[in-house]
This record gives structure tokens, sequence and C-alpha cells, in this order.
């Protein structure tokens, strides 16, 4: 790599910060380090990150707020929460919010820096395909959106990685261990539970079509008939 990737990290934890900051930047990547999602969301709208990695509990702007306050206009750029909480529901609630990928607390720095590449190493070229037909269903990948007649469902970036990976391989069996590793960077139980609660909500969205199913293949993952 010849360029820097510009990384603007928020974490509230002054150490921290500046662990996280001086082991990236040894790794050539340039860090904005901000102490609260209200200084960081002023540094965004100033500089345009490859990625962000995200505190959620900061003072003035948490890292949920945050995080949805940028994607009303930015559906692409990655973000990576950094925190404590791990229970099941606190990872769902962040790809909820926008997060790209969730990283608990504490975290060894090999990690985030393969995770974050990861994440960059996924982000759509210009030439790949965006727009999909799907019975009578459209979506868009770079938008995230699900539209049918007059429903549209503003998807997830996980949500649309998973449908999008599906529609790439449809009427095949997408083999979850794969999945996971293509989409969560990681095969896991806890990462495999939340990719069934992904395929659930897919399912209700694409509910309209009764042409369209995804399928569980025991033992081996899904298929999506279309």
């Amino acid at each position: 790599m010849n360029d820097k990737i510009n990384i603007l990290l928020a974490e509230d934890e002054a150490t921290l910060g500046l662990i996280i900051k001086e082991s990236l930047e040894t790794r050539n990547f340039h860090v904005t380090h901000c102490l609260d999602g209200q200084e960081a969301y002023k540094h965004y709208n100033n500089m345009k990150p490859d990625a962000i990695v995200l505190d959620i509990m900061m003072p003035k702007k948490d890292g949920f707020s945050f995080a949805q306050e940028i994607r009303k206009t930015d559906k692409t750029t990655p973000i990576i929460f950094l925190s404590a909480k791990s229970q099941v529901q606190d990872v769902l609630d962040g790809f909820h919010h926008g997060g790209n990928d969730y990283l608990k607390k504490p975290f060894s720095m090999e990690e985030l820096i393969v995770r974050i590449q990861g994440l960059l190493d996924r982000i759509p070229n210009k030439n790949s395909i965006d727009e999909f037909n799907i019975g009578i269903y459209t979506f868009s990948y770079t938008k995230q959106i699900l539209k049918c007649e007059d429903n549209i469902f503003n998807l997830t970036h996980r949500e649309a990685a998973v449908l999008k990976l599906l529609l790439e391989h449809k009427n095949e069996i997408v083999d979850k261990s794969e999945a996971l590793l293509e989409i969560w960077g990681k095969d896991d139980f806890f990462n495999g539970r939340s990719m069934d609660v992904f395929i659930s909500k897919l399912r209700k969205k694409l509910s309209f079509d009764s042409s369209i199913q995804i399928i569980n293949v025991r033992g081996r993952g899904y298929r999506l008939i279309c």
C-alpha cells in the first residue's frame, strides 16, 4: 500500500485511543482520534475517512447516534463498533444502527487491523453489479434498499450483504461457514446465530412474493430459490 488509509477513531478512553492510534499508524494507517461523538461528527464532515472505528458509550453523542446520522447519506463507509457489551442483542443492535462489524473489548490490535482491512476489501467497485431483480422485488446493494411495489425496506449492511451473496448464488447452496467468513470475517457459533437472525428478517421482507424462498439446507447452509 502506497497511500495511507484514513481512519476516523472515536474513543473517549484517552489511553486506549492513543494505543489504537499509535498501533494503526505503524501499519500505514492515518488516524484522526476524537474523544466524543460530537467531535467525531465534525471531523467526519471535514474529511473522507476510509473507515470509522467507533466506541458506543461516549459523551455528547453516542456511537449509535453517530452511525445513524451518517447512514442517512453514507451507506458505504465501513463502521466498526467497539464495546464492552457482548450479548447477542448488543451485537445485533450495532448492526441495526448501521455498523458493519462489532468488536468486543478487550480485543487484540491484530484482530482490529484484520477486520478493518477485511471491510475495506469488501467495498464494491464501480464495475460490480448493484441492481438485482428478485421476483416482484428490486434490490440495490449499495443503497441497501429492497423495493416491492409500494413497500420500501431499508436494509442494514449485513442484511444487504447476505442477500447479495444469496442472489449471486441463487438456486445454489451457499455454505454457511464460507458466508460467515466472507461477510462476518469469522466462523463461530456467535456469528452463526447472528446470521440466522438476518436470514429470518430477509424471509419476512421477501414474503410478498410466494415464489421466493430462503431455505435451510441442514448441515450446509442456505439456498435462495426464485
